[in-house]
């Protein structure tokens, strides 16, 4: 993988993608994640202004000092660079205690509720997109986008361009390593940051992204009965989540009226 040349290759397609499209430059969710953290720093690269905010919802303390540690190498490295916190823990209490339904306990609510922080990180990502004539960069990585959908439908997964998603996680990492990314990051396990527990990634998911990984390199050419063991049970945790996933990637259904009953 030459790293240096694909890191220049990104950088460069956000620099011409921001100049077609009018656009001053780029907002980064920063969330003390490797994916944020080399997106941030790909944006940064570019010399464009670039705006990091960091969206804390009853985070970890652990995830905090991740992202404000990041935050401020980027904005001390770059003049382009500036970082904002934006407390989004009030928000997110109001809103939970307005669409109370019942019983906050039950899985489909917990759910539910991960994912509106996801949201709301969302729609403050692009209130400053809009007010600054930016666009907002994405940071899911290929695995997560096209294999197993891990990213919520209108959070995080509402951008408007995805410098990553063409890599596997893996090879997120080794650019995070060329980039000089802090090993804190680095060495921090994957996590979403959406719930009140300390799930990992792979704690949700069942697999670890390089089982993931794997699977999702033979998924085209290969049925689960071609496996035995942990590569049967990888392969159909992979499967589940991939078609599960279809609603999120493919455009919405859109009911189609014969012609004669407009007449």
């Amino acid at each position: 993988m030459q790293s240096p040349v694909i890191i220049e290759y990104i950088v460069n397609w956000l620099r011409d993608y921001a100049s077609q499209a009018n656009s001053k430059g780029f907002v980064v969710g920063v969330s003390g994640g490797i994916d944020s953290a080399v997106v941030s720093t790909l944006a940064a690269k570019t010399g464009l202004p670039t705006i990091l905010l960091e969206m804390p919802i009853h985070q970890k303390a652990d995830q905090i000092a991740r992202a404000q540690e990041h935050i401020s190498i980027l904005t001390n490295t770059y003049a382009n660079v500036e970082g904002h916190r934006i407390d989004l823990t009030h928000t997110f209490d109001s809103f939970a205690s307005s669409v109370d339904i019942g019983d906050k306990t039950a899985e489909k609510t917990k759910l539910a509720f991960a994912n509106a922080r996801s949201r709301l990180r969302m729609v403050t990502l692009y209130y400053y997109a809009q007010v600054r004539d930016m666009l907002v960069a994405g940071t899911g990585n290929k695995v997560e986008d096209f294999g197993v959908g891990f990213f919520t439908k209108y959070g995080d997964g509402g951008v408007d361009i995805s410098p990553i998603a063409d890599l596997l996680k893996s090879q997120v990492y080794t650019l995070a390593k060329e980039l000089n990314v802090s090993q804190t990051i680095i060495q921090a396990p994957p996590t979403d940051g959406l719930w009140e527990a300390d799930k990992t990634d792979e704690d949700q998911i069942g697999a670890s992204y390089p089982e993931l990984e794997w699977a999702m390199s033979v998924y085209d050419n290969h049925t689960i009965a071609d496996f035995n063991g942990r590569q049967r049970e990888v392969f159909a945790i992979y499967d589940r989540y991939h078609r599960a996933m279809q609603h999120k990637i493919n455009p919405i259904p859109v009911c189609k009226i014969p012609s004669e009953l407009f007449n």
